[in-house]
């Protein structure tokens, strides 16, 4: 194994054990849904909702940002001991929203009879589903021996590759930087290839109108720097727009595929980002197989901006090797 240092590895595994704690966490809900009583209900609302959704944001400084997501609303109604009480949990699992919106409308519609689970501690607190999903765990251990693979695999490749070209180095104390430039060269060239596939893919969705609610340049604090001092003000172009897909409405935040890029200056940003008229009526790509998500611009300029980037890095790793 790679002499590295064990924080290192604790990095690069936190991500995997929270997702596993958060599942096991949720099995153990599981199990004890499984216990609760049941009651007929009925649906009473049934439609598209959107909710803000707080998300976890290291590079901020408050740690934290708010999205707006689109989510099905289930309402039902249901008695207990004579009280008539209403819920609209679908499932025992979380709903993060943009996830099978459509289909959730479609499975449960206005006047559907219902069989509604209840805690009998807390009649209030009650799920139509108290399942997880079927083949939770597998796809968890096969997704775990995947990420263990990369995060040893390449551990182990990047060793053997800096002992590899220290010895074909003038100055072999190169070598590791040598690697670093060509890895992260590489790391970048990935995220260009899929900005483009994805764009690729985008347009092709198929288009319907939708009418733009915000368009604005957001300021925030970025999160503080090692030495604890305050970060710097960061700026980002944000739209909000509404569209409608087989008869359900939609909100969402993302104008363009690449619209989470932010910039210390707010010129750039108004520059190179494209502002819309509020109330105006725009183009809207939809992707059919989750209509939650969509964008204004298929297109991508960013990803030509991460070629330069590969194209420098891997320059940068050849002026070393050859010219130390």
């Amino acid at each position: 194994m790679p002499d590295l240092p064990w924080y290192v590895y604790a990095m690069l595994l936190a991500p995997l054990g929270l997702i596993l704690v958060a599942a096991a966490y949720k099995s153990l809900q599981v199990r004890a849904a499984r216990e609760w009583p049941s009651t007929p209900g009925k649906v009473v609302i049934s439609n598209a909702e959107m909710r803000k959704v707080k998300v976890m944001d290291s590079d901020r400084e408050d740690g934290h940002r708010f999205e707006e997501r689109n989510f099905a609303n289930i309402v039902y109604e249901y008695a207990v001991a004579g009280k008539k009480l209403r819920n609209n949990r679908v499932s025992i699992g979380e709903d993060l929203g943009n996830f099978e919106v459509p289909e959730t409308i479609a499975k449960y519609p206005a006047g559907m009879a219902v069989t509604v689970y209840y805690n009998p501690l807390h009649p209030n607190e009650a799920v139509l589903e108290r399942d997880l999903p079927k083949g939770l765990w597998g796809c968890l251990g096969i997704g775990t021996a995947v990420v263990l693979a990369i995060v040893f695999g390449s551990a182990f490749g990047l060793h053997h590759i800096t002992d590899f070209l220290s010895t074909r180095l003038n100055d072999p104390k190169l070598s590791v930087l040598v690697v670093a430039l060509g890895a992260f060269g590489f790391v970048i060239s990935l995220f260009a290839l899929a900005l483009q596939k994805q764009s690729s893919l985008a347009k092709k969705w198929p288009v319907v109108t939708g009418t733009i609610k915000l368009s604005d340049i957001e300021q925030y604090r970025a999160a503080p720097t090692e030495n604890h001092a305050r970060g710097q003000v960061m700026y980002q172009r944000k739209v909000n727009y509404t569209y409608s897909y087989n008869n359900i409405s939609y909100t969402n935040m993302h104008a363009s595929l690449a619209s989470n890029v932010a910039s210390t200056s707010g010129w750039l940003v108004g520059k190179f980002t494209k502002a819309y008229q509020e109330g105006a009526a725009v183009k809207v790509y939809v992707n059919p197989a989750n209509p939650a998500e969509a964008t204004l611009e298929p297109g991508i300029g960013l990803a030509w901006v991460l070629w330069l980037l590969v194209a420098a890095f891997f320059a940068g790793a050849y002026f070393v090797a050859t010219r130390g």
